[in-house]
């Protein structure tokens, strides 16, 4: 059936993205390397959003005018990167966002079936971030990756033999490996940046906690993410980074420390304040707080009387 208007392009292999994008032919059926220079930018149709059920790691230079990050806009010379998981809905990007240069490894998901890192490819979770939040890379830190990347297409581009997909994977994994120690440097360089957000996951805490919410259900993830205009993931990784716990651990920590203020301030019922914090069932909530604290909440409540 002919896709609407309204509908997202569904791209499901390798040789589909290279008809989408007007190139020849991969020379491997589950992986790829792409220039962007080679992409024509009329031929970008993602105005409708594309549903992409492939990986895409992607390096990009030369941008035509500033890059958004956030909810600012930077110059910024040097590359960036970009990490697509399968079943992602992706948009084209705003004006001057387009890359004149660098390039996009893609490859399918049964690439990595049988190599360990099919499952532990699931942990890193910069997969999950919004384009907003790409990684900007230093112009050592790009020589770097730039080097890596370099030798995959080496061995794409080779006579496949019985080395080629191990080594592809080999650096494919030193290729995340450091994507997630330049993601850590990038959270510190930009402190300023995360303690407004710091504040601002405060402001959303105290707002579920005041005396006017009482019927606000428990606080997730991805609500809170959302409140903050970033994404869960990068929300998770970023909490890491500053308190060692991420967005779970934090949501928790939070709910145990309103608990013991109000154990020991009110003759509320174990049940009245656990439906006060938004927990729908008091047994999750004494639950919780015992694994926690390693007491129940009217054993903690007692040590105070």
């Amino acid at each position: 059936m002919k896709p609407t208007a309204q509908s997202p392009i569904h791209i499901d292999s390798v040789s589909e993205m290279h008809r989408f994008l007007n190139l020849p032919g991969p020379e491997h059926p589950l992986i790829s390397m792409i220039s962007f220079k080679d992409v024509e930018p009329e031929l970008n149709e993602w105005g409708r959003g594309m549903i992409i059920n492939l990986y895409i790691i992607a390096i990009k230079k030369e941008f035509t005018g500033k890059v958004r990050y956030g909810q600012g806009y930077y110059d910024f010379d040097e590359g960036m990167m970009s990490f697509i998981a399968p079943g992602q809905l992706c948009y084209q990007s705003g004006p001057g966002e387009n890359p004149r240069g660098g390039q996009m490894l893609i490859f399918h998901p049964d690439f990595l079936r049988s190599y360990p890192l099919g499952k532990k490819i699931k942990e890193y979770e910069f997969f999950s971030y919004d384009v907003t939040e790409a990684l900007y890379l230093s112009q050592k830190e790009e020589s770097m990756i730039e080097g890596i990347m370099k030798n995959i297409e080496q061995e794409y581009h080779s006579t496949m033999d019985g080395f080629s997909h191990d080594l592809i994977m080999s650096h494919i994994e030193l290729l995340l490996n450091y994507s997630n120690r330049f993601y850590n440097r990038q959270f510190m360089t930009r402190k300023v940046a995360h303690n407004d957000l710091l504040v601002k996951l405060e402001r959303v805490f105290e707002e579920h906690f005041s005396s006017e919410n009482k019927t606000a259900a428990l606080p997730t993830v991805k609500d809170i993410a959302a409140k903050l205009n970033v994404s869960p993931g990068y929300l998770s990784d970023m909490l890491r980074t500053y308190t060692g716990q991420n967005a779970q651990q934090h949501i928790h920590n939070k709910l145990i420390e309103k608990a013991k203020e109000i154990l020991t301030t009110t003759p509320l019922s174990v049940s009245e304040i656990a439906f006060q914090l938004g927990f729908e069932y008091p047994q999750s909530f004494s639950k919780l707080f015992k694994s926690k604290t390693n007491v129940s909440p009217l054993e903690f409540r007692k040590l105070f009387n």
